[in-house]
Formats: C-alpha cells, structure tokens, sequence
C-alpha cells in the first residue's frame, strides 16, 4: 500500500500544478497574461495550497485513514473537472465586457473564476501532510519522520515537475485548454477510485464510477461551442503560446490573440491599405538623404510577423525582395498561410523567438521591423541595449529600424524609454503616431538623418512613375503624424527592463482617466 500512496502523491503534485498552468491559460484567453494576472494566479493559488496542508493535517490527525485520503482527492478531481465547465459561460461573458470595456463586469468574472478554484486546489493541498500522516503508522517510522516526510515531499515535487509542462506543451495544444482541465481531472479520478477499490473494496469503489462516466461524457459531446462568441469568428484554435482568432468583418479578415484587445494582422482580397501599423514599415529607408530608391530595398526581417501583412504589403511596394519572418508560434503560421493568403514566395519564415532568430540570422537587412507585441506588452527581451545592439549588427550601411510600440493618449512614457534605449546604439530616432490607435511607431537609423529627408524623397518620388500608391499614401500619413524629439527617460538593458510595470502603470492610470470614461 505505501508504493500506491506514494504513486497517488505523485499524481497529486501533477495535478496540482497542471491544474495552476490551465487556469493561467483558461484566464488569459481573456484577460491576457501580463504579470499582473500571473501573480494573481501563482499568489492566489500558493494560498489555496497553504490552506489545504494546514486543513490536511488536522484532518489527518482526527481521521487517519486511506479511505479519507482517497475520498478527498476524489472530490478534489470532480471539483477540477467542474472548473471548465462553469467557467466557460462566465469567460464568455467576461469576453464580451473586455470588448466593450465594461470593467466592472470583467474584474467580477475574474475574482469569479479565481474562487471557483478554490476549492479544488485546497483539497489538493491536503495530499501531502495527509500521507505523512498515513505513513508514520508505528515506532520505526515515527523515527524516520524527517525520511519519510522528504520523500514524499520530493515525490510531490516531481510530480509537480511533469505538471509544469504537461499541459502547456502536450495537452493545451493538442485538446484545448477545457478538455485540459478534463483531462488532468481524469488521472486524479482514477487513481482515487483504485485507492478506494483498494482500502474499501470493489463494492464501495462502484458507487463512485458515476464521475467517470460524467467526464467521458463531458470530452466526447461537451465544450462543441466556441470559446469566444467574437462577431464574425470564423475560426479559433490554441497553441502552446496563444489563444488564436480569425474573424471576417465588413469584408476583412482580422486575426487577434488572446484577450483579444489588439489585431495583429487583417486582409482585404482588394485592400492593400489599412491604414494602421504594419505599412508604416515601408516608410523607414526614406528618411535617408534624398533621392533613395525603393529599387535599393533588398532585404527585410520581420520580427513578430504574425499573419504576414507586413510582408504582403512590402512585397507589393518593393517587388520581389528575400523578406524574413520570425514567428515563435507555428499555429499562427499555419492560421496565416490558410486564412491570409501568407504564401509569397519571396517570405522565408523561421518558426523561432524573434531575438534568437535575428542574432543568428546571416544577413544584413535594409528593414527591420520589431512588432511582436501581446497587447499592450512588448516582450522585455526586445526592448533592451543589448538586443537593439544585434538589430545594428544586422542592418546595413543605411539601414532601419522600426519599432511598434504602444502608448496611452497622455502618457508617452514607453515610447519614452524605448527611444532613449535606441539612441545608445543607433544615430537617430523620429516618431510617428499611426493615427486613431494607441500606437506609436519609432524609426531608428545606423547614420544621422532628418524628418525633412521623408518630406524630400516624398516630392521626389510623387514626380515618379512606377511607384507603388501605398507607398505614397502611408509617406504622407508618417509626414503628418510625425511627433518632437522624445524626453530622453530610462535606459533598458537585458538586466533592468521595467517594460511590464511601466505598462501596467499606463494602462492603470488610462483606465482611470476621463478618456476611459468618454469611451463608455
């Protein structure tokens, strides 16, 4: 019997963090997964298991039995298996008040979902004082009580272990985060119900295969709706990464991530202009001196290429150019190619981080575009000294740079920092605000350069023939949104990049503002 309840605490600890991993995703399907979610959850979830060793061990001290201890984790999988399933009615709800930005209603659907663990993850956290319990049963193991509560501590702890990447790497991707939930609710169900086939006999143990069958039930005909009831979805799915959408409005198709508060690439069969972020690429090279040709644009990398707008639209202002895109999730590379018509054969995309993919790349490129944002969190990692150094090493004589980054009406404080980040490696910065977004683009080059050099090659190139409309509609759109010389703020280094509190910061004080209040 003791090499069974070792097994079961083995499954337990799996359980347990397996369970902590599907609840960061199952929230930030709509929340996101700033660290501000991720600290609620971790926090939250480290007091729920506290609270279930100190009930654990009393409870072990007044009933020290197997058949209390199997009947525990019983109800803490029956438990678990019911977190998906009301969950989902209120995440769809709460996905619909994070689009219309009621946020009453989004923080209540959130504590909601939190409690709703409670419960589950505290019965959890008896498993472990409870087997101690059971296994110091006489005088030689009450001498070997520090041995014996080790091990099943370490026990836990792998279990644990193969729990942390479980669900993130095999499951979430392959069955979704619910049937996840299901999944992992499953093992713990099983290994109770032998226990209690083992301490109780086969007869007590049949009373309780109804939750067995519950949950055979819940994967194969349960969760056939949609996670989100998005206007427009036509298509949803999950990775290892993200929470992936494809929605078709008034004629476009749009992709969004996650919570859903950004769209990350659009199509149009017949739009080649979206007036947004991503041509506003195809700008960069002419704020070299006058006279710059797009016929000298031979090499672009996209960093964060998502659904490959930017590099559809690059493809049509200048022709047939060997583009780089480095997407880290491979879903979204698959929903691109099939969804965004992302097939040009001039795009070589490296399913790889964006940073890793740049600093091994062996080219030199006249273009590098950094958009690899989780809205409205730019990735620390792209932000710093030292990566802006490796974005250097990779352009050419005079090449660019170009940085999407996110902004608050009132607060520039972000793109504050990432300017005064650039300008230690590079020559020259300008500002452009993309106009109707929260969005600023920052335009950076290896040799000094002027916004007048823009306005110059604009007058020389609306003379030209042959040059692309887009081209010279977004030239115009960057001359009239141009913004001063930024106040030069932090430094960000691979040690010391507050990207997070920062945004957390202006995304706080925003939604706290009268402009949050006009927009209800």
């Amino acid at each position: 019997m003791q090499k069974y309840l070792y097994f079961t605490i083995f499954i337990s600890g799996m359980v347990s963090l397996a369970v902590e991993m599907s609840a960061s995703r199952l929230l930030g399907n709509v929340f996101g997964t700033s660290n501000l979610v991720w600290a609620s959850i971790i926090g939250l979830i480290l007091i729920y298991l506290a609270a279930g060793y100190f009930i654990g061990g009393a409870w072990a001290d007044r009933s020290p039995h197997p058949k209390t201890f199997f009947r525990i984790l019983f109800w803490a999988a029956v438990l678990t298996a019911v977190v998906p399933v009301i969950s989902r009615p209120v995440l769809r709800f709460a996905a619909n008040a994070f689009d219309e930005l009621q946020l009453g209603m989004l923080l209540g659907s959130f504590l909601a979902v939190i409690l709703l663990l409670a419960v589950p993850v505290t019965l959890l956290g008896t498993a472990s004082p409870f087997a101690i319990r059971l296994s110091i049963n006489d005088e030689v193991s009450r001498a070997s009580v520090g041995r014996i509560s080790g091990r099943i501590y370490a026990i836990s702890t792998m279990g644990s272990f193969i729990g942390t990447f479980l669900p993130g790497l095999v499951l979430i991707p392959t069955i979704g985060t619910y049937r996840t939930f299901l999944v992992i609710a499953g093992m713990l169900l099983i290994v109770s119900i032998i226990g209690i086939w083992r301490t109780e006999g086969w007869k007590t143990a049949l009373f309780y295969l109804w939750a067995p069958v519950l949950l055979i039930v819940l994967l194969v005909l349960g969760f056939r709706d949609s996670d989100k009831a998005s206007t427009g979805q036509i298509y949803e799915t999950e990775s290892a990464y993200n929470y992936i959408q494809v929605l078709q409005q008034d004629g476009y198709t749009m992709l969004r991530l996650n919570e859903g508060q950004g769209i990350h690439s659009v199509y149009a069969a017949d739009v080649v202009n979206y007036f947004g972020p991503w041509e506003q690429v195809l700008v960069a090279p002419f704020f070299n001196p006058p006279g710059y040709s797009p016929d000298s644009v031979e090499r672009l990398a996209i960093v964060g290429l998502a659904a490959g707008t930017t590099a559809r639209q690059a493809s049509l202002v200048y022709g047939d150019i060997a583009i780089d895109g480095f997407e880290i999730d491979p879903k979204i590379v698959t929903v691109g190619r099939e969804y965004f018509m992302m097939n040009e054969p001039n795009l070589d995309v490296h399913v790889t981080d964006g940073r890793w993919g740049l600093e091994h790349s062996p080219y030199r490129y006249d273009i590098i575009s950094i958009d690899a944002y989780r809205p409205p969190y730019i990735p620390a990692h792209l932000t710093t000294q030292e990566f802006f150094q490796i974005a250097h090493e990779h352009l050419t004589d005079d090449g660019m740079l170009v940085v999407n980054v996110g902004r608050a009406p009132n607060d520039r404080r972000l793109v504050n920092a990432l300017t005064t980040t650039i300008l230690t490696r590079f020559a020259d910065v300008h500002i452009v605000d993309v106009p109707n977004s929260f969005n600023s683009i920052i335009f950076a080059s290896i040799q000094p350069t002027s916004s007048d050099n823009l306005k110059a090659n604009y007058a020389h190139l609306a003379t030209q023939t042959g040059i692309h409309p887009l081209l010279l509609e977004t030239m115009v759109i960057a001359i009239d949104n141009l913004q001063p010389s930024p106040e030069a703020t932090l430094v960000f280094t691979d040690d010391r990049a507050p990207v997070e509190w920062i945004t957390n910061n202006m995304v706080i004080r925003f939604l706290l503002s009268p402009s949050m209040e006009a927009l209800q």
